[in-house]
């Protein structure tokens, strides 16, 4: 069970219920209004473990994890002219966050120098404090890229839009993402063919093309994902480390639409690794979902990302019920049962899972969120070990509550 960060999370909850706001403006400091913002989430999870064990402590027994998730501290400048600027810094994970410079030519282009979250996923691109869902789907977490450093150039004429992005690896030291530390580009665009006060329909298409490295340069690539519980302790899907790794490519294909209190939003995503010494691997994944705002609020939308409103009536908050699909599949080869004792596996054999997920967000007031979610799992990946398909097939039980200002 993790408590570590449990009493902190209580101690800033208290202070800063009080006084919490959209965001905290400081002051005009050199021709740049300065603001204030933060972000803390406090998770809790309980496995029904299958095969595996999910618990980051199985030692203590409780099939659970408790602890702080995020402690983001944000400030922002806008000014003087066209600059504006970010520092955050997420106190929690010990890592940087949004880093960047920014410079506004006109009313539609901007160029951005740091970091920030690369081009390649709608939901990863969306604010995190807005997430529909406590983790967010696997097709996010395996295969979309978060913040890196680089430099990107970005256009938004409102209904359409695109950005291209050339980018190395985080600022933070010994940081290994999933997709790895090499250096690359990006590139995303966007059209909403219906864009009005009620209805918006979102088509996206994004590609990455990086090298495959890890911290210390080396040609490496790896897969995995969590079961949609972030705390949990074991990916069941999980190609291994692709040890001849040269360069790793996904292609992410993204389609959402508004109506009124309702939003549909799916995505695809394709990886390729290309190897030096193996045949190549591809692995893909989707995922799709629906949200439902009990309370009647509808959607924002504005640079291709759709953004969530305050409640209509702060008192009684904002509800949403939402429902989750998602799929990805790992194995890129075969498994060759004719002599059941001695299965020859050609290829790689990462695993396949798809999982549902019903859950529901109460937003209360201007800064309170609390979430609750129930994910069913159905995963199945070949062992050696008993020489045939392990199924693992765990349910898991999240809630969250969550400060934001």
């Amino acid at each position: 069970m993790k408590t570590r960060h449990s009493l902190l999370t209580a101690a800033v909850l208290a202070v800063l219920a009080g006084t919490a706001q959209a965001e905290i403006t400081i002051d005009m400091i050199g021709g740049s209004e300065v603001s204030f913002e933060g972000l803390v989430q406090a998770d809790s999870y309980w496995y029904n473990d299958d095969f595996r064990v999910l618990s980051s402590d199985p030692v203590d027994g409780t099939g659970s994890d408790f602890g702080m998730r995020r402690a983001e501290l944000i400030l922002k400048g806008k000014g003087p002219g066209m600059w504006s600027w970010v520092v955050g810094y997420d106190a929690r994970s010990d890592k940087f966050l949004d880093n960047n410079v920014s410079y506004k030519f006109n009313g539609q282009t901007s160029v951005t120098v740091g970091q920030y979250k690369q081009p390649n996923s709608l939901e990863e691109l969306s604010s995190t404090k807005n997430n529909d869902f406590i983790s967010k789907a696997m097709t996010t977490n395996m295969q979309g890229m978060s913040r890196r450093m680089g430099a990107k150039v970005e256009t938004d004429y409102g209904n359409w839009g695109g950005t291209v992005s050339y980018f190395g690896n985080e600022i933070t030291n010994n940081e290994s993402p999933s997709l790895g530390s090499g250096q690359g580009f990006g590139l995303r665009g966007y059209f909403a063919p219906i864009k009005s006060e009620t209805s918006i329909l979102h088509l996206g298409l994004s590609y990455i093309d990086m090298e495959a490295r890890d911290s210390f340069d080396n040609g490496t690539a790896r897969l995995r994902v969590r079961p949609d519980a972030d705390a949990a302790n074991q990916r069941l899907i999980d190609t291994g480390t692709f040890n001849d790794a040269d360069r790793l490519k996904t292609t992410g294909f993204e389609a959402a639409y508004v109506g009124g209190p309702v939003k549909i939003q799916a995505e695809y995503m394709t990886t390729t690794v290309s190897r030096d010494l193996n045949p190549n691997f591809k692995g893909d994944s989707w995922y799709v979902y629906g949200v439902y705002n009990l309370t009647g609020e509808s959607w924002g939308y504005k640079g291709g990302v759709f953004s969530t409103p305050l409640p209509n009536d702060p008192g009684k908050g904002m509800w949403q019920l939402g429902l989750r699909y998602d799929s990805a599949d790992l194995n890129d080869g075969s498994v060759d049962f004719t002599i059941p004792a001695s299965p020859v596996v050609s290829g790689v054999m990462g695993g396949k899972e798809s999982n549902w997920t019903v859950g529901v967000n109460w937003y209360w007031r201007s800064n309170f969120k609390f979430s609750a979610n129930y994910v069913m799992v159905d995963s199945s990946k070949y062992s050696s070990a008993i020489k045939g398909f392990q199924d693992d097939n765990p349910e898991i039980f999240e809630f969250r509550a969550q400060l934001f200002w």
